[in-house]
């Protein structure tokens, strides 16, 4: 599994350890993720997503998956968030 949020493209950085004798070693800033399942209103189906808590509290802000997905970029998204986002517009499209 890969150490990327699947709604915002947050992935791993990197960084150095620095000691009290200012000694630096490499190492990794990892992403806080977790898995969730989020609910679309619009289709009235649940997804499961493996994202940042970063990126959960910007969907709780921007009011659900729905909204979030509404605003945000495609190339950010995951393959399978992006099939979300589409299948989404098609539902509010017909109603």
């Amino acid at each position: 599994m890969s150490r990327v949020c699947e709604l915002t493209g947050k992935g791993p950085m990197s960084g150095n350890n620095v000691s009290h004798a200012n000694n630096k070693t490499r190492r990794r800033f990892l992403p806080n993720l977790n898995d969730v399942t989020l609910i679309s209103d619009a289709l009235g189906q649940s997804f499961k997503l493996r994202i940042s808590a970063a990126a959960l509290r910007s969907v709780d802000h921007r009011g659900g998956l729905d909204a979030f997905l509404a605003k945000a970029k495609d190339v950010e998204l995951s393959a399978k968030a992006l099939k979300i986002k589409k299948d989404i517009a098609k539902a509010q499209a017909a109603a």
